[in-house]
Formats: structure tokens, C-alpha cells, sequence
């Protein structure tokens, strides 16, 4: 039965039919051609996504679409230039610490792109970098936005391995950090090598608290959404909703940006991206049921587990099939189908289940820069009109802070088990 699925899915991807479409249809003709009861497939998608922490998806994006549509990524954009612009490479620097401050709002790599990926590069190109140094970057630093909170890859792992998607959230803050920080380290070095310009902007006291004050109430919703989860107040689900009416709170009444036709505009962005990510997640459903009634998951722990009882080296053997699949497989899909296959067996082995789920997401976005799926660079591409060569050619330096990255967390699972075990336990 697997081999069929398989076959029937690569079928699929190699005429050219979109992921959720190979997904749902191979599970479906599997399940027609073994006689197996129809009706199943109905039930098992509509069970997919009638779940409670996966409403924190759409309430996510929508809260990213309307702080976009304030306009106050602009001013959270010269306010970071003011406190980093000066030092070499600085304009970079400010490429990554951006990325950092709109992760808490977006929780998405592409949102990531498409909020501030075309403002970067022309930003940079303008200060002397060279194009496709800046659209490298750009997608790069972008990988923090699925990392840290809210991570909506997290939250959909933490519903496919049915674990605490609260944990996951904390566990992703310090291993964002470290990833920011390796990314800044990598700008620091080729800055001297390459003597790389200094932002040419002209810090003040006044002009960086006037800029303070204006985005401090989008720079509180980070701190609003971690702050509640840590005090417990509320779960991920109510945190997306309280990040909504917070969102249209100050568009309205502080930046008075948000008209009803911007609302219109962030509800469609919503709804098409939601649309998107739902139906992968109730075609990837078909797919793992169709493998679940071929006792696919038991196999694969059991093999695991014979291979090795280390959860170090199970990690590894993770980390080398997840950049495989991120190479052809859209995230979602991946997280959907891999999850819960593997993660049984790595929490027999001892494995943390926050460890595994922000292992599991940094090998797939890292995916999002490889060819011949990589979202982010098709997405840079379109974005900044520059040819998807260039845009490859201009990320490959980038894979070393990441790797690096990712092989600390491998490595030492106290860097996303500590805090959400310090905090909640």
C-alpha cells in the first residue's frame, strides 16, 4: 500500500500537480484501488482541521497583515537603523535585527519576505551592497520568523506530534536568538574581510525616541503574546485572538492607518493564505492515514530504534531527511507527514518533544533556500524581479551561520528544552 502511495505521489509532483493536490489525490486513488471504504476520506480531512490550536493559524496572519497594513514596518525600519546603522556592514545588521522584531509579529518566513523583503534589498543596494548579497541575506534572516513566537510551522507540529504547542512556542525564543546572532556574527566577519559601508544615517536622541514612541505599540505585541504565555493567562489559540484585537486596537486608534478597506484587504490575505495551508493540511492528513493503516509509523519507529537508542544520533538521521525532503516538499506537508512518523520514536529515545519540533522546522526552512522547491527564493525572485539564479548564488554563503545554527540545536537539547522547562515546570 505505501509503495503505491508513493509512487502515485511522485507521479503527481513530476506532471506538475501542487503538493496538497499530490497529497490528497495519491491517498485517494490508494484508497480507492484497495478497496478500502471511501467515506473515510471526507471524515479524515474534515477531522484535520477541526482543531483548536490550528485556529491559531489564520488569527496569526491576520494580526501580521494588519500591523503590515499600519505602515509601521517603515518606522521600525529607521529605528533599528538608528541603534546599528553606524558599524560596518550595518545595514545588514539591520536586516537581520528586523527580521527578529517582525518575526513576533508574523511567525512566517514568507510573510517575512513579502512584508519587507523588497524594502531590504533596495535599502541595501543603495548604501553599496551588491543585489543578490542582499536578497542572500534577506531570505536568510527570514528563516527566524517560523523559529520564534508565533511560529505557525510550531504550532502546526505541535498539533501533528500531539504535543504542547505552548512549550514549542517558548522553546523556539533562545534558538531564534542564536540564529540571529550567528547570522550578525557571519555579517561581522565578512564586513572586515570585505570592508562592507556604513549606513550613511545620522543618529539623534530625538529623532531615535521620537521613532521609540511610534513603534512601541507594535513593538509591545511580542512581549504581549510571550508575556501571556508564560504567566499562563492564555494558550496559543486565545493568544492569536488577543494579537488580532490588539493589532486593530492601535491601527485604529494609535496609528489610525486601519481603514475598512485595508480590514478588506488583511481579511483576503488571510483567508487565501489560510485556504493555502489548509488544504495541505487536510490532503496531508489523507496521505499519513493511508501510511498509518500500513502501520507505517510503528515500522519506522521500530527501525529507528533498532538503528540506534541515542536520541543524538536519531537527530541526526532527522536532520539528514528533513533537508532531503525540505528540497522537494512544501513545509507544511513535510511537518504533516515526517512528525508523526519520527517523533515517538525520538521521545522513546529521550529525545525533548521541543528539541524535535524546532530541529524539525529549522531543517525545513532552511529547505525554503534549496532549490528545486525552495519557497523563499521563488518568492525573493518575484518580489525584487531579480533572476532565481542570482537569487541562489546570493543565499549559498548564508548556509554556513545556519547550519551552524542548526547543529547547535542538535547537538545541545538544553538550548530549546531550558526555557519552556524553567518556566512551565
Amino acid at each position: 500500500m505505501t509503495l503505491t502511495l508513493l509512487v502515485l505521489f511522485a507521479v503527481l509532483l513530476g506532471i506538475g500537480a501542487p503538493i496538497a493536490v499530490g497529497l490528497g489525490l495519491s491517498a485517494a486513488l490508494t484508497v480507492w484501488f484497495y478497496g478500502l471504504p471511501l467515506s473515510v476520506l471526507l471524515q479524515r480531512a474534515v477531522n484535520s482541521i477541526d482543531s483548536t490550536p490550528l485556529l491559531a493559524v489564520p488569527m496569526f496572519i491576520l494580526a501580521a497583515a494588519l500591523l503590515s497594513a499600519t505602515g509601521v514596518t517603515g518606522t521600525m525600519f529607521d529605528l533599528v537603523r538608528m541603534i546599528v546603522g553606524r558599524v560596518r556592514g550595518g545595514m545588514a545588521h539591520v536586516n537581520v535585527l528586523l527580521s527578529l522584531v517582525f518575526a513576533g509579529m508574523s511567525g512566517a518566513a514568507l510573510a517575512d519576505i513579502g512584508a519587507l523583503g523588497g524594502m531590504q534589498v533596495r535599502e541595501m543596494e543603495k548604501q553599496g551592497y551588491r543585489r543578490d548579497f542582499a536578497a542572500g541575506l534577506t531570505i536568510a534572516s527570514a528563516t527566524i520568523g517560523p523559529i520564534f513566537p508565533p511560529s505557525i510551522p510550531l504550532i502546526i507540529f505541535a498539533a501533528a506530534a500531539e504535543v504542547s504547542p505552548v512549550k514549542l512556542l517558548l522553546a523556539g525564543i533562545v534558538p531564534a536568538l542564536l540564529l540571529a546572532g550567528m547570522l550578525m556574527g557571519y555579517i561581522a566577519f565578512i564586513a572586515r574581510r570585505k570592508n562592507l559601508p556604513r549606513d550613511d544615517v545620522a543618529p539623534s536622541l530625538r529623532a531615535f525616541l521620537r521613532l521609540a514612541l511610534v513603534a512601541a505599540p507594535a513593538l509591545l505585541t511580542p512581549v504581549l503574546l510571550i508575556g501571556g504565555l508564560l504567566s499562563g493567562s492564555f494558550g496559543p489559540t486565545e493568544a492569536a485572538g488577543i494579537t488580532v484585537a490588539y493589532a486593530m486596537l492601535i491601527g485604529v486608534l494609535v496609528y489610525r492607518q486601519l481603514t475598512v478597506e485595508k480590514l478588506l484587504a488583511s481579511a483576503r490575505e488571510t483567508v487565501l493564505a489560510t485556504g493555502n495551508i489548509l488544504f495541505v493540511v487536510a490532503a496531508a492528513a489523507l496521505f499519513a492515514w493511508v501510511l498509518t493503516m500500513d502501520q507505517v509509523p510503528m515500522k519506522a519507529s521500530a527501525w529507528l530504534l533498532a538503528i540506534s537508542d541515542d536520541p543524538l544520533v536519531l537527530l541526526l538521521i532527522l536532520n539528514l531527511v528533513l533537508l532531503l525532503a525540505g528540497m522537494v516538499l512544501e513545509s507544511i506537508a513535510a511537518i504533516l507527514i515526517i512528525a508523526p512518523i519520527v517523533t515517538p520514536a525520538l521521545i522513546q529515545a529521550g529525545a525533548p518533544p521541543e528539541q524535535i519540533g524546532v530541529v524539525m522546522v529549522l531543517n525545513l526552512m532552511i529547505g525554503l533556500l534549496t532549490p528545486p522547491v525552495g519557497m523563499s527564493l521563488y518568492m525573493m525572485s518575484i518580489t525584487v524581479r531579480m533572476p532565481f539564479a542570482e537569487v541562489v548564488r546570493g543565499v549559498a554563503p548564508f548556509f554556513l551561520p545556519l547550519f551552524l545554527a542548526l547543529a547547535l540545536v542538535t547537538f545541545f537539547p538544553g538550548l530549546t528544552a531550558w526555557l519552556p522547562t524553567y518556566l512551565m515546570e
